[in-house]
């Protein structure tokens, strides 16, 4: 027997029904309402991060910030090394600017750029190849010169005396720690007592941009060590495979530089010494007597030949002691690169025309014709 329905049933399911619909469509508008809003508002957010990021690090701020852009560095790269430096604030969104504005073609080099450059600025230097900050001062360190004559120079341009710039080169305290500083240039060699100024010969000649009204004597000294091991590096590993320390090959430059201002024929000096050298005959080059005196002379006395120096090749049968003046890479790939000759003996006549010879009496001749 078939049990009845209660009266009003239907009603009550449809009005249950119907109230369940209410509550579905309650809930599904609250999560879409939620929905807009995380998405207007992350929408803002996000807006408000990009505006942000595209704004200058802070546009108040003059500090310098050099860094070194790396041959062969993509977008990616480069935008890493400018957020890691504190130049941009996110490296994502300068690649999709670049990438959005079809910008590349950007150059290696080292930069020098402040918190307050824009992201035009920033691509502007990179693909011209060129620091956006101008320099306070630019300094020229011309090849083969001493110690002494470079803190002439950079007296004249800063506040700083001659004598304080001698005196911290001369710092053993100071030297020590660029020996710790820089190992792969550097060597207790300069240390020697006999050593007249532990850095001579390691200060490179370059150009020079300061970036500020008064660099301390300390950050130019290590900005031309930087320099001279950025050179050296570059003949390192050769050099060591001709049982060469860093110490001499920086010296032998220093006397191919100081023999003569002629690119062509640095290489023929250099071979004229390593022939001296490998017959056990000493170098007899007059730079090394006017060092050993201290003096800038244009000429060497007899009796200048006879200082007691270990510096004057004329009294040792080897390398000086150390370097006599910085060098140019040119001097420095001579040392490396030698010409082919069975030379000896050469000398220079008063126009700087050089004359070489095998042997003594062939010297004499070529003095006899070109001195007289």
């Amino acid at each position: 027997m078939s049990k009845k329905k209660e009266p009003g049933s239907f009603k009550d399911n449809l009005l249950a029904r119907s109230k369940e619909a209410s509550t579905v469509r309650k809930i599904v508008s609250i999560i879409l309402i939620a929905l807009i809003l995380i998405l207007v508002i992350g929408g803002i957010s996000g807006f408000l991060y990009v505006k942000s990021a595209l704004q200058p690090v802070n546009s108040e701020s003059d500090e310098q910030i050099t860094v070194e852009v790396p041959i062969g560095s993509s977008t990616s790269t480069i935008a890493t090394i400018l957020e890691e430096n504190g130049i941009i604030k996110d490296g994502r969104i300068f690649r999709f600017y670049t990438k959005f504005n079809n910008e590349s073609d950007f150059q290696a080099g080292e930069y020098t750029f402040t918190p307050a450059v824009t992201f035009d600025e920033i691509i502007e230097s990179l693909k011209n190849g060129r620091v956006y900050i101008e320099p306070v001062h630019t300094v020229t360190i011309p090849e083969g010169l001493t110690v002494d004559q470079i803190a002439d120079i950079f007296s004249e341009t800063f506040e700083f005396t001659k004598e304080e710039f001698l005196e911290q080169v001369n710092d053993e305290t100071y030297i020590e720690e660029l020996i710790a500083s820089y190992p792969n240039l550097l060597s207790n060699a300069i240390l020697d007592q006999e050593i007249r100024t532990p850095l001579e010969g390691y200060l490179f000649a370059s150009t020079y941009d300061f970036y500020e009204e008064e660099p301390t004597i300390e950050s130019i000294i290590e900005a031309m060590l930087t320099q001279t091991e950025k050179v050296y590096s570059k003949y390192a590993a050769d050099l060591e495979q001709i049982d060469f320390t860093t110490h001499e090959a920086i010296t032998f430059a220093s006397l191919v530089e100081r023999e003569t201002a002629s690119e062509e024929q640095r290489q023929q000096i250099s071979r004229v010494f390593y022939n001296r050298l490998d017959a056990g005959m000493p170098l007899q080059t007059d730079p090394t007597v006017l060092y050993a005196l201290g003096e800038h002379n244009e000429t060497v006395t007899y009796d200048d030949l006879e200082i007691e120096s270990p510096y004057n090749t004329y009294y040792i049968d080897a390398l000086p002691i150390g370097p006599i003046s910085n060098f140019a890479e040119n001097s420095l790939k001579a040392v490396l690169e030698p010409a082919e000759s069975d030379f000896l003996y050469f000398l220079h006549d008063s126009e700087g025309n050089i004359y070489y010879a095998e042997t003594h009496d062939e010297h004499l001749q070529n003095r006899d014709q070109y001195l007289n």
